[in-house]
């Protein structure tokens, strides 16, 4: 809490902070002098960061798709910052479901939502109260693919969809009380989540029966390669978050932030083309082949 003389520090919270782009918005957002409060899966991620940072982010183990618990952590965290309120929440926790969606179970897809979707509007919902103190700012992580939707992504692409729509409700309803949302859009990037994903992507595959495999193996295969590919090239991790903590604070409040080149290009290709062209571009970008006689594309292919 602010004292009579005294300037008042900024505070964020920041959700997925153990590890990845979360982990590097925390210790940005630590060495510019914010109190940050950050959320992690694991127990180990709470002293590492609190060495990282120099005792400057403060990490709770928790999931958020627990309501619970968000709930928990928010009070926490709200009261410790009293009447100052909370001047930025940084959505950022996410999980990504890869395959076919015909092979995809809907307990996968519905695990999907819970964690992108739902656990984003509870940490929203949460944070509100404190944010309204500050008049302050929800930064939500979103994706390139919630404007561009990729095959063999589905659930990722659909949830980071139905995100793109919460965050233009949002920003109409809040607006009255001075809380800006701003979506951030990332392209591929170096983080902790390449690995997994090329983890993730095997699995899928290893799991496809002989008769799934003729249904879509190659072309699966195709998809997991450019996908590995376009994210060993992405964009590094700390110079992602810097993106994301520009985004936290320029004045006004940008509405929506491509994160990197490759988000930059396609959602501009997403604004100037038209439904079949993107629909080509959507094979090119992942090596695979387009439906005959597509129409012309011809700056559809992107880096």
């Amino acid at each position: 809490m602010t004292t009579a003389g005294s300037e008042k520090r900024r505070a964020a919270a920041i959700t997925g902070a153990g590890s990845g782009l979360g982990r590097e918005i925390a210790l940005g957002l630590a060495a510019k002098g914010y109190r940050v409060f950050g959320t992690a899966r694991e127990p180990e991620a709470v002293p590492e960061l609190a060495q990282a940072s120099g005792g400057k982010v403060a990490v709770t183990v928790c999931d958020v798709t627990d309501e619970a618990a968000v709930k928990g952590w928010a009070n926490q965290v709200s009261e410790t910052l009293g009447d100052d309120g909370l001047d930025v929440v940084v959505n950022n926790a996410g999980i990504l479901s890869p395959g076919p969606l015909e092979l995809l179970s809907l307990d996968a897809i519905k695990r999907e939502f819970d964690v992108n979707v739902f656990g984003s509007l509870s940490v929203i919902h949460a944070f509100l109260p404190a944010l309204r103190k500050a008049r302050g700012r929800i930064v939500q992580i979103g994706s390139l693919t919630g404007r561009f939707p990729l095959p063999f992504n589905g659930p990722s692409s659909a949830s980071k969809a139905a995100l793109e729509a919460f965050a233009d409700v949002y920003r109409g309803e809040l607006k009255p009380f001075g809380v800006d949302f701003v979506m951030v859009q990332p392209g591929n990037m170096v983080t902790g989540g390449p690995g997994k994903t090329a983890a993730e992507l095997e699995k899928v595959a290893r799991s496809m029966t002989p008769e799934q495999r003729d249904l879509y193996g190659e072309a699966f295969d195709a998809f997991a390669a450019a996908l590995n590919s376009m994210q060993d090239r992405g964009l590094p991790a700390d110079a992602a978050a810097a993106k994301v903590i520009e985004a936290a604070e320029e004045t006004p409040a940008p509405i929506r932030v491509p994160v990197g080149p490759d988000a930059e290009e396609i959602l501009r290709l997403v604004r100037e083309k038209s439904d079949a062209e993107l629909d080509v571009a959507r094979m090119e970008l992942l090596g695979l082949r387009p439906s005959p006689n597509p129409g012309p594309c011809e700056p559809c292919s992107t880096p």
